[in-house]
Formats: structure tokens, sequence, C-alpha cells
């Protein structure tokens, strides 16, 4: 198959929406297919791009970017010049300036797309007016037009259901986990010697500083735990996102500065570290569908605390790994961190049950092949199927 990928950013800072268009690409070309990736080159990950040299990647210089909006003027050319000759097209995320263009000249030839929003539908957390004066622009068509729409759990099913997507239109495919990283864990230590907490217990939060993670109910969860346990730290890693400040007052307000780590974004070996030494990683978002370092912690050993009503938090209720928590309750929190700590032998039973079930079910290379398998079935039925 010829396969565009459309994708609005391309960069691990950006998580699992980057993650996973490159981890699929590059499965995808390993079986053959020839793969084509367009973006945007704002905060471009050029390891991504190298290390997929037989992906075809097309990084448009971003005109303006407003509101995690990126505007690429070169990719219309492309896109009208070129657009024919796929079999079919995979548009990541939902409100972007690339999925509009590909939208445009994918129904003007009779190109079949699918679309996969990556947790990014809802309107009611941050930017909501400007989120649906796009969907009533350009967004409730493009989903209307295309052959499938891609889902990681029920919760987002549910989402698009709710703003008129049927459901037999609707793909449900899960989260998959790129394992290779995770074959060789650096030695215990490393990040407890780097940043000298050699004799604490280490609480972790990995991901973007953003509001919509619910960092700073983890703080205050946090500030509760120390009250009986003055042996642990809470270590902060990810990029500031802006969030960063407000966060840093918080900590300082509560008297914590000297508890309390930002580390900034971790990669590669050191992103490995920091989850091999923590005993535990905590998940706090207060609406996400699909972050991916609760179960990259599981890859590493390492328990996790998830919110409940999150789809990291349905996929680890379905398969047991780990405890689950409702947001906002300081309480319930405080006491399942606490529980890790004082027994680790149930916490670490149930991560090594999770983490057999992910490398069994759950990786890459067993999840490419329901895209495999969706794409072709939307190439044998033709645009007629976005009807």
């Amino acid at each position: 198959m010829k396969i565009l990928q459309v994708t609005a950013f391309f960069s691990p800072v950006y998580g699992g929406s980057a993650e996973a268009p490159y981890q699929l690409s590059r499965e995808l070309a390993k079986r053959g297919h020839e793969v084509t990736l367009y973006t945007s080159d704002f905060k471009l990950g050029r390891e991504y791009i190298l290390s997929i040299p037989e992906v075809k990647t097309y990084a448009f210089k971003t005109w303006l970017g407003f509101a995690e909006f990126h505007v690429t003027p070169g990719m219309i050319k492309k896109t009208k010049d070129e657009i024919r000759q796929f079999d079919i097209i995979h548009m990541h995320n939902y409100r972007t300036f690339q999925n509009i263009i590909t939208h445009h000249y994918a129904k003007k030839h009779g190109v079949p797309y699918v679309v996969q929003a990556h947790g990014s539908l809802a309107t009611f957390f941050q930017k909501g007016w400007l989120k649906r004066i796009f969907d009533v622009a350009f967004g409730y068509r493009i989903l209307k037009n295309a052959s499938k729409v891609i889902t990681g759990c029920g919760m987002e099913v549910d989402e698009h259901q709710e703003i008129g997507v049927n459901r037999d239109k609707i793909a449900l495919i899960p989260p998959a986990y790129g394992i290779e990283e995770f074959s060789q864990l650096p030695s215990p230590g490393r990040f407890r010697h780097k940043f000298d907490v050699e004799k604490k217990h280490i609480v972790l939060f990995l991901g973007r500083l953003h509001k919509i993670k619910g960092i700073d109910f983890l703080i205050r969860a946090f500030h509760e735990l120390i009250r009986e346990r003055d042996d642990v730290v809470l270590a902060i890693a990810g990029p500031g996102d802006g969030y960063g400040a407000i966060l840093r007052k918080l900590v300082s307000r509560l008297d914590l500065s000297h508890k309390v780590l930002f580390t900034g974004y971790l990669s590669g070996v050191d992103k490995l570290s920091a989850l091999v030494d923590a005993d535990m990683l905590v998940q706090t978002s207060m609406y996400e569908r699909g972050p991916g370092s609760p179960f990259e912690a599981i890859l590493c050993g390492t328990p996790i605390i998830i919110t409940r009503d999150t789809g990291a938090g349905e996929i680890a209720g379905k398969i047991d790994a780990g405890y689950l928590v409702e947001y906002g309750n300081i309480e319930e929190l405080t006491a399942a961190m606490k529980k890790i700590l004082d027994d680790p032998a149930e916490a670490l039973d149930k991560t090594q049950k999770a983490k057999h079930h992910i490398m069994a079910n759950l990786c890459w290379e067993k999840i490419v092949d329901l895209y495999e398998s969706l794409y072709e079935s939307v190439i044998e039925l033709g645009e007629g199927n976005s009807a």
C-alpha cells in the first residue's frame, strides 16, 4: 500500500500524539509499505526523521503558530500535486491546518482517509470557543467524510458518538507501546545519583507540565504524604509547556522546595533511569485519553497510580495494572502512594503481570496488524464508505 501519514507535529516532546505516527510509520515501512509523512517543522524531532530513513518525511515550514495550530502553506501545493498517488491517508490529531488541507484534496480526488484524534476531540477543557469554531468550519466535515474514525478506548467511542459520528464508522484500536526501548534497561541508581536522592523514595511524574495533567493535585497529595513519610521526594519530569512556573509557585507556597525536583524534559537513558529508580509513577490527569508514561513505567517494572476516569485508567483497570484514584481526591491518592511505599510486594506483583500482558498483546508489532486490516478494508470499500 501507498500510505500517507499526516500530523501537525513530529517530536518526542509532544508525547503519544507524535509517538503514534512515528511508531506506526516505522512498523508499516518494515512490512514493505510505501509510507510518506507530512508534518510541520515546529519543534521538529530530527532524531525521529533520522531513525526512519525508509519513510519519506516532509516537514513544511511553519509560517504561523497560534493555539497549537501550525500553518504550513508549503504543504498546499505538495498535497495538491501528490495526493492522488496514495491508496489511503491517515490523519492524526484533529483540529489542525494539515488536516484541513488534506481533507480538501482527499475529498476532491476521491482518496479514502481515516482520522485519529488521539484524545483531542473534547471542547470543554481549554480554548473551547476556538475548538467549536474549527468544528463548525471544518471539523464536522472532516469526520463526516472520513471512511473510519479511530479511537483508543471506550471513552473516546462515546465522545465521537456524542458529536454525531455513527458507531459503525468508529474503529476501536487499543494504544500500542514500543517495547524495544525497554529491552535493555539502565542499572538502578543512575537517576538517584544524578539528583542526589540515593537514600530517598521517589514519586515520579513524567509528561508535559500542562494543566490537564493534574500535577497540582499530585503536589497537594504529596504534601499530605510527607506528613507521615519524610523519606520521600517528588520528581516532576517533563517539558515546561508554560505551566511550570505555576507549579513552582505552588511548591514554594507549600514549603516543598526541598522535597520536589523539577528535572526538565528527559529522554533516552535519562528517562529510563528515572523510571527504573522511581518507587512509583503517578499520572493524575483530570482529562486525558491515552498518556503512555504509566505503561512505560510498567515496562520498567515500576508500579503506577492513575486517575480513574481517563483512557489510561480504563486500560489499566482492564488488566489490573496498578491503582486507580478519583481525580481531586487527595485522601485517596495519598493513601495509594502510602500503600505502595508500605507494601511494595503487592504493587510489584501487579506490575509484573501487567508488563507481560503489554509485551504479549499491546506492542506495536501486534497492533500494526489492526491498522493494516483497517486500511485494507477502507481501500476495498473506497471513498463511498465515507457517506
